[in-house]
């Protein structure tokens, strides 16, 4: 798939399923619900705020008002999440979007040791973009605040998860650090040269990685290059590994606001991928996320 275009077209071939969105009663997540059912991408439940979520999509398109399934609890976000993840772990939903619900509200529910979704030690948020170039990826920037060795070996096995969902087979994945010389006081260039290494060894498969690369030098063939790096992953990654959450929220959101670029994203390690768009996002980027957690599921 070389643009989100393609993942649509994509999506539309497959079996439609039905997204759970959560506190739903917010203009943009409705959106979403009624682009995704227009463009045949997927039917939505939608839960929360019932005579709220009535009054918008009326507002919005009264032809489709009646096109949804709703499932009222008022105005609990909480109630809200944990529903949605009862719907899902029952079969009845086949992703999970975030609405007026915060972040980290949903993820509370996601994650609850007796009812929650959790399939992974370590979940983790891919987002893709849609370069030039063709889709890329990157990992990660709204789950894992600081992680160590093991935890970003989780993270990349989730985001090659993605690559292939996205007809990848053997994707290149750079270890970003701001070199590309190990250094013992950096510990994400460590990290990036054992990783690096644990791929060697087949210790981490179906992909091919290198670190620590700094971001020139994993987009750019002439940068890596003029560095004497000689890589088939150098200047031609399909998957960007950050080393905290910090540089990976700057960078997606960069992605947007600056370079104007269409993105989506999906938590992955769950038994049904979860979707968690800023709430600032627009209908069209969350309708994107709706089709991207359709194809990883």
């Amino acid at each position: 798939m070389k643009n989100f275009n393609e993942m649509l077209e994509y999506v539309k071939t497959r079996e439609r399923k039905k997204v759970i969105i959560a506190a739903a009663q917010t203009d943009s997540v409705l959106d979403a619900a009624i682009l995704a059912y227009r463009e045949g991408i997927a039917d939505s439940i939608l839960v929360g705020d019932a005579p709220e979520i009535k009054r918008i999509l009326t507002s919005m398109d009264a032809e489709l008002a009646d096109k949804f399934e709703i499932i009222d609890c008022g105005k609990d976000l909480a109630r809200a999440a944990a529903i949605s993840v009862e719907l899902a772990s029952a079969g009845k939903g086949h992703a999970i979007l975030k609405g007026k619900t915060d972040t980290a509200v949903l993820l509370k529910a996601v994650l609850d040791k007796e009812k929650g979704l959790r399939t992974s030690e370590v979940i983790s948020d891919v987002l893709a973009y849609e370069h030039p170039d063709g889709i890329k990826f990157m990992s990660d920037g709204g789950i894992n605040i600081l992680p160590e060795l093991n935890e970003k070996v989780a993270i990349i096995r989730n985001a090659v998860q993605v690559a292939h969902a996205f007809c990848i087979p053997n994707p290149k994945v750079a270890l970003l650090s701001a070199v590309e010389a190990v250094n013992p006081k950096m510990p994400s260039t460590l990290d990036a040269a054992l990783i690096s290494m644990m791929n060697v060894r087949g210790q981490i498969s179906g992909c091919q990685i290198e670190g620590p690369l700094a971001f020139d030098n994993a987009i750019n063939e002439e940068a890596a290059r003029t560095k004497g790096i000689v890589s088939p992953v150098a200047g031609k990654a399909d998957i960007l590994i950050v080393p905290n959450i910090e540089s990976g929220n700057i960078f997606g959101k960069a992605l947007t606001y600056y370079c104007k670029y269409r993105v989506a994203h999906v938590v992955m390690g769950t038994r049904v991928p979860i979707l968690i768009p800023s709430r600032a996002d627009d209908g069209e980027t969350k309708m994107l996320c709706m089709a991207m957690g359709l194809i990883c599921m």
